[in-house]
């Protein structure tokens, strides 16, 4: 099912609003597709004007920067500790930006947007 990301058809107060127009083609948006732990998987998608975002649809690692020692590795994630975005997104082991992973240096929060990045980046907690 596709978004539509047009105008509302309802007035702030309640009442009808009749449009001038329909609904364009450039006003669907696209369907959600989160980020899960397993193997790395990438989706290339195009956007308007032609561009290219790349979307991760499973993870397996994650580039995690020490802010001590300023150094970056790639870690692997063992599983969602917390998700301020939704609690049942940790059930699911999703991940987004500002979640909180398990990894094997210790707790780390998402930096990136895995979705439209193609990367998943956290900062360690200390």
């Amino acid at each position: 099912m596709a978004l539509w990301q047009g105008k509302s058809r309802r007035k702030p107060t309640g009442g009808r609003l009749i449009s001038n127009k329909g609904k364009r083609r450039f006003e669907i948006g696209t369907e959600k597709q989160f980020t899960k732990i397993g193997a790395t998987s990438l989706k290339r998608y195009r956007t308007a004007g032609g561009g290219v975002k790349v979307r991760m649809l499973s993870a397996e690692y994650a580039n995690v920067v020490s802010r001590k020692s300023n150094v970056v590795t790639k870690v692997k994630i063992l599983g969602v500790k917390t998700n301020p975005a939704d609690p049942n997104y940790v059930q699911r082991s999703l991940i987004n930006r500002g979640a909180t992973i398990r990894t094997e240096l210790g707790d780390a929060v998402i930096t990136s947007r895995p979705g439209q990045d193609g990367a998943v980046n956290a900062v360690l907690i200390e």
